[in-house]
């Protein structure tokens, strides 16, 4: 065993805390993935031993800190994390916008849970409740939903880093990382000069202009996404980015915009783009922008990226060029997204999804001008379909 290379744990396992206790002792390992245990909140110092280590995924675990020994591991090349386990988030989402007064309350929850395991397990109810002790739920509650609640709620979405992670110079993925904390982790984004792809979560007004800052020196970077929750979102948070990555080819922006960053208009080698929960109220400067962007081939415009009374969408002459798929999901005003002759010639893919309702007759003018248009997915009520596309092939 101590000569493994690579580990690979995602899947079905019952895995806790207490079985990576002895982790470093795997020396060799260069890969290790606990992508999906919901059940492990926490890594040992000694994975800092771990010195050939170049692949890190805590995907959907409920892990939200690294232990500091990591900025040990000085081949790592990829660290990968994402939201917290399904299992666990409504004990995340109740801390949102809590204060600092609560907290005596959720220590108290700590100090039951501790002395009875069982029932927090079948609280949550957990396959293998029988199997959790109290090392397990202390673990659990010091190491992450404590620390959660005494921040206020953070961001569930994402993980903090120790300070020093500039000295993982060989790094080239890191996703998705928690900077609600302070500006000197944006700092040390900074000095990650081979960074490639960076997924970050946290962001907000105070650390805006340093973040702004530090993805303009990224020159490597090529695939970005930030995400912030609630009010104010990114809004205000990321107009101080006058020269964004040169080969930046994939961009998502998660949270409340207003309006679009001006920069954006400046990234002639896009390719992908999503937004989510934008909120967007300028529809026909925003899309003129995206429309101008000679490699944008991926267009995805999610759950009130847009918002008003009436939102169109207006496709004009030559816009677009380079487009082949296009997704419309959960803008609930979207009222047409029409089509000039010229617009788009690329078009393969439409998939539109209003989430409630039935698609308006006459919502996608146009679509006899897409001459590559190969499949149009109609996400809703089936019953409606078939007389509502005969109106849109007419149109």
């Amino acid at each position: 065993m101590r000569l493994l290379r690579v580990l690979d744990l995602g899947g079905e396992w019952d895995l806790l805390d207490h079985h990576f206790e002895h982790i470093g002792k795997l020396a060799h390992l260069i890969y290790l993935s606990l992508r999906g245990h919901a059940q492990v909140f926490h890594l040992p110092n000694s994975l800092g031993n771990l010195r050939l280590l170049h692949t890190l995924d805590i995907s959907g675990t409920s892990i939200i800190k690294l232990p500091r020994t990591i900025i040990k591991l000085v081949k790592m090349q990829r660290i990968l994390a994402s939201e917290v386990g399904e299992r666990y988030w409504r004990l995340y989402k109740d801390a949102d916008g809590q204060s600092l007064m609560s907290l005596p309350i959720y220590s108290v929850g700590c100090c039951v849970s501790c002395c009875a395991p069982n029932h927090l397990g079948n609280k949550l109810n957990l396959d293998d409740a029988a199997q959790i002790n109290r090392r397990n739920v202390c673990t659990a509650f010091c190491c992450s939903i404590l620390p959660y609640y005494a921040a206020g709620g953070r961001s569930p979405g994402g993980v903090e880093v120790p300070r020093g992670i500039w000295k993982l110079k060989v790094l080239h993925t890191l996703r998705t990382m928690d900077i609600s904390e302070g500006k000197t982790v944006v700092q040390d984004i900074k000095k990650l000069t081979r960074l490639r792809k960076l997924g970050l979560t946290g962001i907000n007004k105070r650390n805006g202009q340093e973040l702004c800052s530090a993805i303009a020196h990224l020159s490597s970077l090529e695939s970005l996404s930030l995400h912030s929750n609630g009010e104010p979102g990114l809004s205000g948070c990321l107009d101080g980015m006058s020269l964004p990555p040169e080969n930046l080819q994939s961009l998502k922006l998660r949270g409340i915009l207003v309006k679009l960053p001006a920069w954006i208009k400046g990234l002639k080698n896009l390719v992908k783009l999503k937004l989510w929960r934008s909120r967007i109220s300028g529809h026909d400067a925003a899309i003129q922008v995206l429309g101008n962007l000679p490699n944008l081939a991926t267009l995805r415009l999610l759950y009130d990226s847009f918002i008003g009374e009436e939102v169109r969408f207006s496709f004009c002459w030559e816009a677009f060029p380079s487009l082949k798929a296009l997704e419309l999901n959960g803008i609930s005003s979207l009222k047409s997204v029409g089509f000039e002759e010229g617009a788009a010639p690329k078009l393969e893919l439409v998939q539109y999804s209003r989430g409630m309702g039935s698609p308006s007759v006459g919502l996608f003018p146009g679509l006899r001008y897409m001459p590559s248009l190969k499949e149009f997915m109609l996400i809703g009520r089936t019953g409606m379909i078939p007389s509502w596309w005969r109106t849109c092939k007419a149109s």
